[in-house]
């Protein structure tokens, strides 16, 4: 064990930051530091289109501005990549010929729950529980498995007979007998053609669990999920869906021309290619619609290269329905959900004027924000939208309190010899339509960048990183004039930070040596309770290990009347407790191997333990390969449910 508590105190200066919004109306039936330059904001809001001829006109023309000799700044796909973008024919058939919290969250009940951002908001993942069961889906088929007898007494294949589907990935929403499972619906032979594919999209399923399990309804649409949360019986889930044009591909020619063509192909586009189609089933009922012109909204800055939709199911209900849909014509990747609000962020798109495999520069970069109001069940309403320069690490990054949007973000240049990047957390709040600044702190880790945020009520600690790991507290109380209280730095670097009781705050990641270089997964126990001295009590490292808990929240169990902390490490669970100012390892949880018949010779793989979750006194820990039962207080093996 190691601890360390080198501590310096910084302070903070407040920058202004200039933004302006529009309005929606979206219904229908179908440390101390100089002040420093922000980059200039372009006024951001929604506002809806008059029409459907508007929508295309003004959609095309936004496209064509921003599209350059190799398609759209930001999209992963190459011109005249079918399979990955579908083409005019593609975009028609939509799936007409597919087959059919302040209170650290996880504790106080006889079982733990998904490790959300917030309380209220509850997040989808890999396996969920209520206590009475526990739903999970591996390999395509979804379980039900009785933690009381150690059984599984439901089990549905998912995959509608199509094998490439038990590779997608699977994650769960639970409420009440009904799970919400959400999928990618993975690109496949269109049925008709065999050598043209129809293009992938989000699939979901309604599933009945009372007496067994069974799928009551089902809904695909174009796009890739982004997202979702659920708020009290209402689950939405946010769809990005990239414009579907074909491109020309050509092997040789100028830049210009490149462009031009592109341009009119653009000009051709019906307003189909910017509005996803959608097909939703119950029982013997099917029905295809596409989202309408009267749900689509636009920013007074568009690219026309992406729209954003946001479905709405009730979750008692017996069928999925239409999803109720409203669509922004922007792009996001980031969703962070409260009780009440939902907020899409995303990096604005900057224009591809070189290469595919060009990317622009963190230098310049904005992003935008669009807030909806979730207080009521179904379709969200929007309430307001923003800009801050800079980009987010995830949602860790933004906080809504007390009325107020706070917002971490990094801006400027990572790379070269001179690294011009710091952080900043800036505080914006609601006026009309616009989320307007009210204060900011900047000049966090010159020349690094963000790797954690934890906000707790009104106070904020972040980690940058470059070479050590300065963990700052701030204190937000004063919206208007937020400042950095206390800098701690150590070596390596805090991925996820965990707030604790008692003034403690627990932070996973990796320890480094002086140069930056990692050299394993390391869990650090923070005293906060002086917010001028914050100092590290404890660390546990385990040389070249890593934790996907690093990157992935919901991996990560604390249950505060124990102090048991689960971990991922490598391949299976490390099993931690936390008392006092102490660290300690109660040990080890693995799976079985699997074996796995290969062209070759058999061979067999260590499943990686990816959950963990407790149900009255049982640890239960699940993989591809099956489900452990442990004794958290020992580690000890209770029994062993496989399922492959």
């Amino acid at each position: 064990m190691r601890r360390g508590t080198k501590v310096a105190a910084t302070g903070g200066a407040l920058v202004a930051l200039a933004l302006l919004a529009g309005s929606v109306a979206a219904t229908g039936p179908v440390p101390r530091a100089p002040r420093t330059t922000a980059p200039p904001m372009v006024p951001v809001g929604l506002v809806s289109f008059d029409s459907c001829a508007d929508a295309i006109t003004e959609l095309r023309a936004a496209a064509s501005a921003s599209v350059g000799p190799y398609g759209f700044g930001g999209e992963a796909v190459l011109l005249g990549d079918r399979a990955a973008i579908g083409g005019a024919e593609s975009t028609t058939r939509t799936f007409a010929e597919a087959p059919a919290g302040a209170a650290p969250p996880g504790g106080g009940t006889d079982h733990s729950t998904t490790n959300n951002h917030e309380a209220g908001a509850d997040e989808p993942d890999l396996v969920k529980t209520d206590g009475r069961r526990i739903v999970t889906v591996t390999n395509g088929v979804l379980r039900v498995i009785d933690p009381a007898s150690r059984l599984i007494s439901a089990k549905l294949d998912l995959t509608g007979g199509r094998e490439e589907l038990r590779w997608s990935e699977h994650r769960l929403l639970l409420l009440g007998d009904h799970a919400l499972v959400l999928a990618e619906d993975l690109p496949a032979p269109d049925g008709v053609h065999r050598s043209r594919w129809r293009p992938g999209g989000t699939r979901l399923l309604l599933v009945d669990l009372a007496g067994g399990a069974r799928v009551l309804g089902t809904y695909r649409i174009e796009g890739s999920t982004v997202d979702a949360r659920l708020t009290g019986d209402t689950a939405r889930v946010v769809v990005r869906t990239g414009v579907r044009l074909e491109f020309p591909f050509e092997k040789s020619g100028a830049d210009p021309v490149r462009t031009e063509r592109n341009r009119e192909v653009i000009a051709r586009a019906g307003v189909e290619a910017w509005l996803p189609g959608y097909e939703w089933t119950a029982g013997d009922e099917r029905h295809t619609g596409r989202v309408g012109c009267d749900r689509l909204s636009r920013p007074k800055r568009m690219t026309g290269s992406s729209t954003l939709t946001v479905l709405s199911f009730d979750l008692t209900a017996d069928r999925l329905g239409d999803g109720d849909p409203v669509a922004v014509a922007a792009d996001a990747d980031t969703v962070y959900g409260t009780a009440t609000s939902l907020y899409l962020a995303g990096r604005r798109p900057m224009p591809a004027t070189t290469s595919p495999r060009w990317r622009p520069a963190p230098t310049g970069q904005v992003t935008d924000i669009y807030q909806f109001d979730t207080a009521a069940p179904g379709r969200p309403r929007f309430l307001a939208a923003g800009s801050v320069p800079g980009w987010l690490i995830n949602q860790y990054a933004l906080s809504e309190w007390a009325g107020h949007l706070r917002v971490a973000t990094t801006t400027g240049d990572l790379g070269g010899e001179e690294r011009t990047s710091e952080s900043a957390v800036r505080v914006l709040r609601r006026d009309g339509g616009a989320l307007e600044p009210t204060g900011m702190v900047g000049g966090l880790g010159r020349g690094e960048r963000i790797y954690s945020v934890r906000y707790l009520g009104p106070v904020a600690y972040v980690v940058t990183f470059r070479q050590t790991d300065p963990l700052y507290s701030l204190d937000l109380t004063d919206p208007a004039r937020p400042r950095v209280t206390g800098e701690l730095k150590i070596t390596g670097y805090s991925a996820y930070l965990h707030p604790l009781s008692d003034g403690r705050l627990l932070g996973v990641g990796q320890e480094a040596d002086r140069e930056g270089r990692a050299e394993g997964v390391q869990v650090s126990l923070f005293d906060v309770r002086d917010p001028a001295r914050p100092s590290r009590l404890d660390q546990w490292h385990l040389p070249h290990g890593w934790s996907s808990a690093e990157h992935d929240p919901h991996a990560f169990l604390y249950r505060p009347e124990s102090g048991l902390v689960a971990l991922p490490v490598d391949a299976g669970i490390r099993l931690l407790r936390v008392t006092g100012d102490t660290i300690s390892e109660i040990g080890a949880v693995t799976h079985p191997s699997i074996e796995r018949a290969t062209h070759r010779r058999p061979s067999a793989s260590s499943p990686a333990v990816r959950r963990s979750l407790v149900v009255g006194d049982v640890l239960w820990t699940v993989s591809d390969a099956g489900l452990r039962a442990s004794d958290p207080l020992t580690a000890r093996s209770l029994d062993w449910i496989a399922t492959t």
